[in-house]
């Protein structure tokens, strides 16, 4: 078995190092695939340089081609001339590569695979599916007459028609998936997965990274991996940073971990009423980010009220066994942590709430054990072994479908 995985996002992204690379790892251990072909999507300067594959693991099976989107031109020429060319490149790729099947990372991914199949026929699967387009034009990204939310919405629309398995992050949207018409048999939940031993509570490193950020012995720290705008809240997130510090008093630090600009981030900070002294801005290496994590007490979970999410970060706080302040009604977790703990849930439409979550929050904190319980959270519902399960239920259903492989 031959597969073809596509990932939307470039090689070096996060997200790449993230999701995509532990469910590669995961596929070149079956016995079954014989070759992978990772492709990326390249744009800026990794689309004038592409970047060389290096994975954090033995490579036994995968290869690597990426398709480049150089700069130069405006983001709506761009994306009209990636989905006219990207296709016809990806076609040809898999007819050289020999490829079974097409495996999607995303909606978007998702879209340049329906495309190929209507050129080829080469049946196709997506990952991590959600409405993305939906997600774009709600949080303001895109308005309903831009071209690229009228076109991811007809793709998301024939995905749903035509992958040959669809696998959303959330349980709740696989349910949404079910009353729309897709075949139950072919949906699959498969929350994003995190390495629990790579993002798991260090002690050592707790001790080290807060003398190297210089916190003060007594500092109750919270942290954010991520961005701010978009899906994510932006100038409210600085407001709930001013009532986190208002209510923990003088001895809370917060530790922002953000590929923006540090000046900016302080000038929003001052902004809401927070002392930039009291906060420490910085971007970091994804490999280093679970030590700075061992150095917090709790988290902060952004996303605007997104019902199909499963957040990457969420998974990699409770796996480090932080608390996680969350936005009600994002995806799954949510109802994980008003079920189960891990956390506080709060509401920016009901006044008091963010008090009682924050109380939630000290609570949890107060509990010697809690770091310890809220690891096994993340083994219950983030581990990867729920991709292995999808695989086993999904790589034997396509050698039935496609017994003799991909023929053009």
């Amino acid at each position: 078995m031959r597969i073809l995985f596509l990932s939307y996002w470039g090689f070096t992204d996060p997200l790449t190092t993230a999701t995509v690379l532990p469910h590669l790892r995961l596929l070149q251990a079956r016995p079954e695939v014989a070759a992978i072909r990772l492709v990326t999507v390249e744009r800026g300067s990794d689309a004038l340089q592409a970047p060389v594959l290096q994975l954090p693991f033995d490579n036994q099976k995968i290869s690597f081609e990426p398709l480049l989107s150089p700069p130069g031109q405006g983001v709506l020429v761009t994306k009209t001339n990636d989905f006219r060319r990207f296709p016809r490149e990806l076609a040809a790729q898999a007819r050289a590569f020999g490829a079974d099947f097409i495996l999607a990372r995303g909606a978007p991914a998702g879209a340049l695979a329906y495309l190929v199949q209507r050129q080829t026929g080469l049946p196709f699967y997506v990952e991590s599916f959600e409405p993305h387009a939906e997600y774009m034009r709600k949080s303001g990204v895109w308005r309903w007459y831009d071209p690229r939310y009228i076109f991811q919405q007809y793709w998301e629309n024939q995905q749903k028609r035509r992958a040959a398995g669809l696998m959303p992050v959330a349980e709740n949207y696989r349910r949404k998936l079910i009353a729309e018409g897709v075949p139950a048999a072919r949906i699959i939940t498969v929350p994003c997965s995190v390495s629990l031993s790579d993002f798991a509570f260090d002690a050592d490193a707790r001790r080290r990274m807060r003398q190297q950020l210089a916190l003060p012995p007594n500092a109750l720290v919270g942290t954010y991996v991520g961005k701010f705008g978009g899906i994510y809240y932006d100038d409210e997130a600085f407001q709930l940073f001013k009532q986190t510090a208002d209510f923990f008093g003088p001895n809370f630090r917060l530790l922002l971990l953000t590929p923006q600009a540090p000046a900016e981030v302080q000038a929003k900070l001052a902004a809401a009423g927070f002392d930039p002294a009291r906060a420490i801005v910085t971007r970091v290496p994804f490999a280093e980010v679970p030590l700075y994590l061992s150095a917090a007490d709790f988290a902060y979970g952004l996303h605007r009220p997104t019902p199909y999410v499963s957040p990457i970060k969420v998974g990699e706080y409770w796996a480090n066994g932080l608390p996680v302040l969350l936005t009600t009604g994002v995806g799954d977790d949510s109802g994980i942590i008003a079920a189960e703990g891990g956390g506080a849930i709060f509401d920016l439409t009901q006044p008091g709430s963010v008090g009682q979550a924050l109380e939630g929050i000290r609570a949890q904190l107060a509990d010697p054990g809690h770091r310890q319980a809220i690891r096994a959270l993340a083994a219950r519902h983030r581990s990867v072994e729920r991709a292995r399960e999808a695989y086993d239920a999904l790589l034997p259903a396509v050698k039935e479908q496609n017994p003799a492989g991909y023929q053009v």
